[in-house]
């Protein structure tokens, strides 16, 4: 819902306010988190660099992750988070409360069993993930995996006390809660880096990664346990609420699996590749993953819940909501992806250099992933907006739309990811190793083919939604203009190290691009300003 110029109607800017601010607040979280992955992985790479071991653990670290990525907190949330918001919308808080507790039960028995045969079949599922890897790279792949799952089936358990935390619009601590988990292996790289071989490191990270999910969900509880007030589950009474979360819960199962069997393609695909291709696509990923998460996921999963709680109260008005709310997050999104994506493109190399660039990540590694980096950012502003309308899917109960265009989405990335990792290369003279940029471009593009497809089928439904052409010329014209001067300031001082180098690089682009938007005076700006000086400001009873 937009005026003519462009710009924001003014029922979308107020109703909009409320969804930004809880938006603000995951994003906060979900920063914190990012970042202490991004330390983590800095880490990670000093030690381990590019080399087989790297592959063998980010590898590995891909396999137990088919749990948390089928049945973790974007599946949870869109199954579960509809029926007990919806409780909680009418009122009726016991009910909500048993559902809570039956879901949080049946989890919990399904990924114990997940678990178990998990660690029994792990040899198989390392030739069906990583057919590359042979002799000490594979028994390597093996130990860690069988060491990981367990972990993995605790962070599914996490997604349960992040879906009632969100219900009950509680942000903060769940999406800070990953903190905790980081820093279990940051403490271990620290402690084991100087004091084991690249092997053994990968060993103790592991061994890390497990008691970090453990402590992930430790520190969601005592938030969670004072939202519970009745501590019983009455199978029979809730039997129709439980019946529709696993109703829903299955199609979007189904929806993330074939999502997610893009990103082990592409592992199986980059395991083919030369050495170092499964890190630096991994590398390249943990980037990509930074403003899909606080951009895109955190104003979908604020917008879920409010979504949720609106179809039990008034589902006659679920239309205009949904377009109101939709308009207004586009628009969220698209101010702050934009810019990451022209950095991407333009800057990347600065970007994978100053997070990376350390001990056995080389300058050389640093440009193979900006190869990564920049293929990613094809598609990262479809990604991160097709997030959005899944959400809105989800609050109209709708599981199985998504489902079908995922399911395009696969067969498009499957196809232009062989073709451009594979053949590609070696048909226009380049090195086979570049083919991992053909990968990541070409899930773009069946990303933005994907967008099309949810925008158009939801349009039919609600009515128009999208963002004006205009406000994306303004934005990419901005974005573009600031990373071409900071690419001109790039080569002024080549000569200072990756760090001093990047941060002064790239916060002249992000002033740049904050300036331009003042000057325009996009409300997106001002809306950020206006978060950050509530959140800061001194309440009146502190004074």
């Amino acid at each position: 819902m937009t005026e003519a110029n462009g710009e924001p109607h003014p029922e979308l800017t107020q109703a909009s306010g409320s969804g930004a601010n809880r938006a603000g607040t995951i994003a906060a979280g979900v920063l914190l988190s990012r970042i202490a992955g991004l330390i983590r992985d800095s880490i990670f790479a000093h030690y381990l660099g590019n080399s087989a071991t790297a592959d063998a653990f980010k590898a590995g670290f891909r396999i137990p992750n088919i749990l948390q990525n089928l049945f973790g907190e974007g599946v949870l949330s869109a199954s579960f988070i509809p029926v007990y918001g919806k409780l909680l919308g009418e009122g009726d808080i016991e009910t909500a409360d048993m559902v809570a507790w039956g879901v949080g039960a049946i989890m919990t028995l399904g990924v114990s069993i997940m678990v178990a045969l998990g660690v029994l079949v792990t040899p198989y599922l390392i030739d069906v993930i990583a057919p590359g890897f042979e002799g000490d790279k594979r028994d390597l792949t093996i130990q860690i995996v069988r060491i990981l799952f367990p972990g993995a089936g605790l962070l599914v358990i996490s997604a349960w006390f992040l879906g009632v935390l969100n219900s009950h619009h509680k942000f903060f601590v769940s999406y800070t809660a990953p903190v905790a988990w980081n820093v279990a292996m940051i403490a271990a790289l620290l402690y084991y880096g100087p004091r084991r071989s690249q092997d053994g490191l990968a060993i103790a990270i592991s061994w890390a990664s497990v008691v970090g999910s453990a402590l992930q969900i430790a520190v969601q509880v005592p938030a969670t346990m004072a939202l519970l007030r009745k501590h019983r589950i009455d199978f029979a009474r809730v039997a129709a609420p439980l019946r529709a979360v696993f109703h829903n819960l299955t199609p979007v199962v189904a929806s993330r699996g074939v999502v997610n069997l893009t990103t082990f393609v592409d592992n199986v695909l980059a395991s083919l590749l030369p050495t170092g291709a499964v890190a630096a696509l991994n590398y390249g990923q943990l980037l990509y993953m930074m403003p899909i998460s606080l951009f895109g996921y955190s104003v979908a999963a604020s917008e879920l819940p409010a979504m949720a709680r609106a179809a039990g109260a008034m589902p006659e008005q679920m239309s205009t909501i949904l377009r109101t709310r939709l308009n207004a997050g586009l628009r969220q999104i698209a101010f702050l992806v934009v810019p990451s994506s022209a950095a991407f493109l333009i800057l990347g190399d600065v970007i994978v250099a100053l997070i990376y660039q350390s001990g056995a990540f080389t300058h050389t590694d640093a440009v193979y992933v900006w190869g990564v980096v920049a293929g990613s950012g094809i598609g990262l502003l479809a990604a991160t907006m097709g997030r959005l309308y899944n959400s809105a899917f989800y609050a109209l109960w709708d599981t199985r739309t998504p489902l079908r265009f995922a399911m395009i989405r696969v067969v498009l990335t499957l196809v232009l990811g062989y073709l451009c990792a594979i053949p590609l290369p070696h048909m226009i003279g380049i090195a086979q190793k570049w083919g991992v940029v053909g990968l990541t471009a070409s899930a773009g593009v069946a990303g933005w083919v994907e967008f099309a497809l949810l925008r158009a089928s939801l349009n039919r439904r609600i009515g128009w939604t999208g963002l004006a052409t205009s406000y994306l010329a303004k934005l990419w014209t901005l974005a573009l203009g600031a990373a071409v001067l900071a690419f001109a300031l790039k080569l002024r001082i080549a000569g200072f190290g990756p760090r001093i180098a990047g941060l002064t690089i790239l916060s002249v682009y992000g002033g740049l691009y904050l300036l331009g938007a003042w000057i325009l005076k996009l409300p997106e700006l001002e809306q950020i300003v206006g978060q950050v000086t509530r959140r800061f400001a001194p309440r009146a009873n502190d004074r």
